[in-house]
């Protein structure tokens, strides 16, 4: 079974990004969208306007400090691999438990299978499902990634 990591959230944040479960090389190295081919950092750097970075503390920083937070819909399942289509035996995170008395006016579900497992109601919070910033997702390229993500983002930072 696959546990989900703790979420990157504090009281501040009034944007929520949830993805679906963490990936392999995200498992072995204990961090958020840890595989170099994924562009969810590289998207967060520049909606934030700040220079990218490898440290892992510096990048939750980079979230936290523009009042964005980062969990994921599925707290523990199964998966052989790291392909969202592989995941079974779905447990979701309680996500409005989280949020509840927060200044999140916002949730961002990264990608089809995030939106797929979140069905929790949470009231007066905007929920939008942007394209998943997943190697596997190369129907867009990063230009186009970025500018749907700012698009969306923007308005709540």
């Amino acid at each position: 079974m696959i546990k989900s990591f703790d979420p990157i959230f504090d009281k501040n944040c009034k944007i929520l990004v949830l993805g679906s479960c963490p990936g392999i090389k995200s498992l072995e190295q204990g961090e958020y969208y840890a595989h170099k081919q994924n562009r969810f950092w590289k998207v967060m750097f520049a909606i934030c306007g700040v220079r990218p970075t490898d440290d892992y503390n510096a990048k939750k920083q980079t979230l936290l400090c523009h009042g964005i937070g980062l969990w994921d819909t599925i707290g523990i399942c199964s998966r052989e691999g790291s392909l969202d289509s592989a995941i079974k035996d779905v447990v979701p995170n309680d996500v409005a438990s989280l949020i509840k008395n927060s200044k999140v006016r916002c949730i961002v579900l990264n990608g089809n299978k995030a939106k797929s497992v979140f069905k929790q109601q949470v009231y007066g919070v905007d929920v939008i499902c942007l394209p998943s910033t997943s190697p596997a997702n190369a129907k867009y390229s990063f230009d186009k990634l970025l500018q749907i993500w700012q698009n969306a983002i923007t308005p709540y930072l």
